[in-house]
């Protein structure tokens, strides 16, 4: 009874661990390749969920299917222009076909090797292809420039990101993997033409800010030449308007005064005169004239009158 009884024990263990070995799940950032005695069989497993295989005999790879990130070691790279840059990128992928990935690479630590050798040897590539100024300038349309007269930039640093991306591309789907995004994370000068690339800078902005002001002062003098000119033009304008304003009113007066010239000639005389007098003879004022001046004809007159 006792044989029995551990012969049934050591087979309900060994059904337990039979059927426990024959069910594995798969989350929602999975991928799986099964092997049969270490070789991959079928196709990749994608779905989430609970899925079978053969205990003992089969095996389930995991593979991550999110994005994964690749960060490259910055490297001293030469430029075209025979500079020394130190360039830092990063990258994101990811397994595209689990199955190709499995029997070219086994393991992601694999893969980071591989985009190592591919990613750092295209930037290196690429750099050394561009000029300086193209790296530091970032997202330019072809034929577009920095500032004005300056010479020509055909590339920016995202269009040679893209360079890079391209030239990975045939590689590493030969891998399984696909390269989403490549980025120049940084980008510096060596320590030993530093000095003389900020030097080069400081002229060059010095350069380009007394083209603005002399721009500006060209700008300035003709903004006054052409302020002194509206003003000439609205002065004598003003002045034309005021002879016009004048000589009507002039014109208007002489018309009305000869108007009460015509009505009564000897009151309007002698009004005159009364004004002339008004004006001629202040206090303690002396005249010496002839009796027979004009000036004391209503002034005889009285004399007569009071007579």
């Amino acid at each position: 009874m006792k044989i029995f009884s551990g012969l049934t024990a050591v087979i309900i263990v060994a059904a337990i661990a039979m059927t426990s070995g024959a069910f594995y799940t798969v989350n929602e950032a999975q991928q799986v390749i099964i092997t049969q005695f270490g070789k991959p069989i079928g196709s990749a497993i994608t779905e989430p969920g609970l899925h079978l295989k053969i205990p003992f005999i089969q095996d389930a790879n995991y593979f991550d299917k999110r994005f994964l990130a690749w960060d490259g070691d910055p490297n001293q790279i030469p430029t075209k222009d025979k500079r020394f840059i130190w360039v830092d990128t990063y990258a994101r992928w990811r397994i595209a076909d689990p199955l190709l990935f499995f029997q070219r690479l086994r393991n992601q630590r694999i893969a980071q090797t591989r985009l190592d050798d591919i990613l750092d040897g295209g930037t290196r590539n690429v750099v050394a292809n561009h000029r300086l100024i193209e790296l530091v300038e970032s997202g330019l349309d072809k034929n577009a420039t920095r500032e004005k007269d300056l010479e020509k930039i055909k590339f920016g640093r995202e269009e040679l990101a893209h360079e890079v991306l391209a030239q990975a591309a045939p590689k590493t789907k030969d891998l399984g993997i696909e390269i989403l995004d490549f980025r120049f994370k940084r980008i510096n000068y060596v320590e030993e033409v530093r000095k003389k690339v900020y030097a080069r800078m400081i002229a060059e902005r010095k350069r380009i800010a007394e083209q603005y002001r002399a721009e500006g002062a060209g700008e300035a003098a003709r903004i006054a030449g052409e302020k002194e000119r509206q003003l000439k033009t609205i002065t004598s304008e003003a002045y034309r308007t005021a002879r016009e304003i004048k000589g009507k009113a002039e014109a208007e007066a002489s018309r009305i005064y000869a108007r009460a010239y015509n009505q009564d000639s000897e009151f309007f005389d002698f009004l005159r005169s009364l004004q002339t007098y008004r004006k001629a003879l202040k206090n303690h004022t002396t005249l010496v004239i002839s009796s027979r001046s004009e000036l004391l004809k209503y002034m005889s007159n009285i004399q007569k009158k009071s007579h």
